[in-house]
């Protein structure tokens, strides 16, 4: 079965074809047969698309979603690529980031989840009516034959017990609104414990363990028993962990004062701590690790040094606190784009967790594990730490398949 995995954002559309069906998932055998992205819909948009060794790299008016779809169907159609375009695609897959409290697994799109998914616009403004647009835009494309499958970000975190999950605020605010943690990264935290999983040899109930998912945005996951148990990012993506241009926590008394003395609007407040504030804020310079890296390490800058140790030490809050609710772990994860290459950040995570007895092993660190999956703990570590490189494309995919056959045995 082939699927065509969508992730559709404001003015761009990422696209992967992966081959795919229940066997090829027992064997950990798909195959990715294209890829690729349209970026500035809207415009004179980029098109960056690759199978094998064909690619194409252009730039061409795309004026909506739907256009931006077509273009993806009409180059995997071309002779060039040789894979079909419309007539190879079995399904398709879509990335929505909010499921809210309806939607706990993966569901077959048909009008009541669309309508379920427009209800929860409210939660994820920024992002739903995109994953909706690109819903729509497959839908005039393809057809209404071809089943397709919606794949929430929300959904894994789904297992939070309410002492979790619940703000200590009024209660009616949550009955009334459903203000909660939803958490986000769910299908990145999902594939890189079912990774491990598999590495370790070892069934759904035995992995106790802490995710990192690393990136310009960040959030941390504790997993027990296979299952989320508490997750850094809350009501919305801004909660939790510093990020590249997100504060992560912080005292909400100051959104007020800073109102009061800069004359922002509330409206502008969220903005400035969305886009403004994490490392690119406290640096002045960027949002980017590896450019803070890099003047750290040629121009000793102050402000670079100081985002990355604060980047680092509430990593550290995060995973001690985590340890602690899951009563011990047994192993932490890095993933996502610092946390798959960014060696010197999981040296600086790690080297303030001696009371946990990791042991860094510093050559794969630094030299073997650069993107790659792999253990970069010592062998007598009472607590393992590895990288897995995340894939929520090949998890939507497997997902896609899954709910379209609904097999009795589907385990991720």
């Amino acid at each position: 079965m082939n699927v065509l995995v969508i992730n559709a954002g404001s003015s761009s559309l990422k696209f992967q074809l992966i081959a795919t069906n229940l066997e090829r998932i027992a064997a950990d055998s798909d195959v990715r047969l294209a890829r690729g992205m349209v970026d500035r819909i809207g415009g004179e948009a980029l098109l960056n698309f690759s199978a094998g060794e064909k690619s194409l790299k252009t730039a061409q008016p795309i004026r909506d979603h739907r256009a931006a779809v077509d273009a993806v169907l009409r180059w995997l159609g071309s002779a060039e690529t040789g894979l079909g375009g419309v007539k190879a695609i079995d399904a398709v897959g879509h990335r929505v980031v909010h499921g809210g409290e309806r939607f706990k697994t993966s569901e077959l799109i048909d009008e009541k989840v669309l309508r379920g998914i427009e209800d929860n616009i409210d939660l994820a403004p920024l992002h739903n009516p995109h994953n909706l647009k690109g819903i729509a835009a497959t839908t005039d494309v393809l057809g209404a034959t071809v089943p397709q499958v919606a794949v929430f970000d929300t959904a894994f975190h789904h297992t939070l017990p309410d002492y979790a999950y619940l703000y200590a605020i009024p209660y009616s605010l949550y009955r009334r609104y459903r203000v909660r943690r939803y958490g986000f990264h769910g299908t990145s935290h999902r594939y890189v414990a079912y990774r491990y999983r598999r590495l370790k040899g070892l069934d759904r109930e035995g992995v106790n363990v802490v995710t990192l998912h690393l990136g310009n945005g960040c959030s941390a996951c504790a997993i027990k028993g296979g299952r989320s148990i508490d997750t850094s990012m809350g009501f919305t993506p801004l909660e939790g962990l510093v990020m590249g241009t997100r504060s992560g926590d912080l005292d909400p008394a100051i959104l007020d004062f800073i109102a009061a003395k800069e004359g922002l609007t509330l409206t502008e407040i969220e903005s400035l701590l969305n886009k403004q504030s994490g490392m690119l804020g406290i640096s002045g310079l960027t949002h980017d690790m590896r450019e803070l890296l890099a003047e750290e390490a040629e121009n000793a800058d102050r402000r670079a040094r100081l985002a990355i140790e604060i980047f680092c030490y509430r990593i550290r809050k995060y995973i001690g606190s985590y340890i602690a609710a899951m009563n011990g772990a047994d192993a932490i994860i890095f993933t996502g784009g610092i946390g798959e290459n960014a060696c010197d950040v999981r040296r600086r995570v790690l080297e303030g967790l001696d009371w946990l007895g990791i042991g860094l092993d510093n050559d794969a660190n630094d030299t073997k594990i650069h993107g790659a999956e792999g253990l970069i703990s010592t062998p007598d570590s009472r607590v393992e730490a590895w990288v897995v490189p995340t894939d929520e494309e090949l998890l939507i995919a497997r997902d896609t398949v899954r709910v379209i056959t609904r097999p009795q045995s589907a385990d991720l």
